[in-house]
């Protein structure tokens, strides 16, 4: 078992890996105590029968670099495979502004496939790979050296069993037509706004049961505090004060260290220090901020007319498409969108893309009256009306 703790090395094998068309790609890290995730290890493979053609990183290493790495995400010749991608590609995002090209993420791969909804690594080991997955070695301290055998193996099992995981979907995609789907999803994953969190804008992550804009504005000011803080000092932002306290502190409005330790949901170090203080200059920013400055609510949908028969239709259709075309529902579209549908909205992501290859198409044809729905056979047909 191959483990790499030298950058040339690592550039040693990543020029290998350069020659071949693929190369999967894990990672183990640990989240619990920080803002940003400390990357504790990376799994590579290059295509192979067994553990010879792959090899375990060790970003803590001394010295080690992980610019080779990142040059092979740059090699525009080898797709990098990945399952479930996006907790990996915000750690090298962060870590270097890079995002591997092409990506191919076998996850949304599988969705597209017809595997369903998130479906598990776990899953499509068993299901494509027909072997069995230790997954004991989960939740351990990956942070901790020397790894054990135990953790070692499983975390090489990551990429190896991917191998053959990517080659079945790809040929799939390939023979289906549907590889455009799956390109279409990624470009979320690719994206810098995905990984960006501007504390201005962390409100709108907090649940609130009101949508008072005078509301809206202190639990604008206080998240924006929470994340600017959690930020600059690498702290999980719920270290700070959670959700509940927040919500709580928006509502109460304290403006001295003697009302704010009235909270009943404020940790013990919130009260005092840097934190007190930023709190009640958060509530007062809050207070003192002007109408035309405070959050507006989404309210685009509060008014529309839905129709619910055109409604219960879309529903029917979309599951007749979606269990002829082999994907969840869930991923076209779901039931308010429908209700939007059916009440005049067509900036939908159902009606754009692949989704509207599946869907939208049809859907926006039974809206117009050129469509109909009919049982035949156990099954629904749609009948044309022109």
């Amino acid at each position: 078992m191959k483990t790499i703790t030298t950058t040339e090395a690592l550039a040693e094998f990543c020029s290998e890996a350069a020659q071949f068309d693929y190369v999967t790609v894990d990672t183990e890290f640990l989240r619990e105590r920080t803002y940003y995730s400390k990357l504790c290890l990376i799994q590579l493979a290059m295509p192979g029968e067994d553990d010879s053609t792959a090899c375990l990183v060790d970003p803590l290493a001394n010295g080690m670099s992980l610019e080779p790495l990142y040059d092979l995400f740059r090699d525009t010749s080898v797709v990098k495979v990945f399952h479930a991608a996006r907790q990996d590609l915000e750690i090298f995002f962060v870590d270097a502004g890079v995002f591997p090209e092409p990506l191919f993420d076998t996850q949304v791969a599988a969705m597209v496939c017809g595997f369903g909804e998130q479906v598990g690594y776990e899953t499509l080991v068993r299901r494509i790979a027909h072997e069995p997955l230790d997954k004991t070695s989960r939740f351990t301290d990956w942070s901790r050296r020397p790894l054990t055998d135990a953790q070692k193996t499983y975390a090489l099992a990551d990429v190896t069993h991917l191998r053959v995981i990517y080659e079945h979907l790809a040929k799939k995609l390939e023979q289906s037509g549907r590889s455009h789907w799956v390109r279409e999803e990624l470009t979320v994953l690719t994206s810098p706004e995905t990984y960006v969190i501007a504390p201005q804008e962390a409100w709108r992550r907090v649940k609130t049961r009101t949508n008072s804009p005078k509301f809206l504005a202190l639990v604008r000011e206080l998240a924006a505090f929470r994340e600017t803080y959690a930020q600059e000092r690498n702290i999980p932002r719920n270290r700070v004060f959670k959700d509940d306290a927040l919500v709580e502190l928006a509502s109460n409005k304290p403006k001295t260290n003697e009302e704010l330790g009235r909270s009943r949901l404020l940790l013990r170090e919130a009260r005092r220090g840097d934190i007190a203080d930023g709190i009640l200059a958060a509530v007062a920013a809050g207070i003192a901020c002007p109408p035309e400055k405070m959050p507006k609510p989404d309210r685009s949908r509060d008014k529309l007319q839905v129709n619910p028969a055109l409604a219960d239709l879309l529903r029917v259709l979309l599951k007749a498409k979606t269990e002829s075309a082999g994907v969840a529902a869930k991923l076209i579209a779901p039931a308010s969108d429908l209700d939007a549908i059916s009440a005049g909205m067509r900036d939908l992501p159902a009606l754009k893309g692949w989704r509207h290859e599946v869907f939208g198409e049809d859907a926006l044809r039974l809206c117009e009256g050129q469509v109909a729905l009919a049982a035949h056979d156990g099954a629904v047909r749609i009948i044309s009306l022109d």
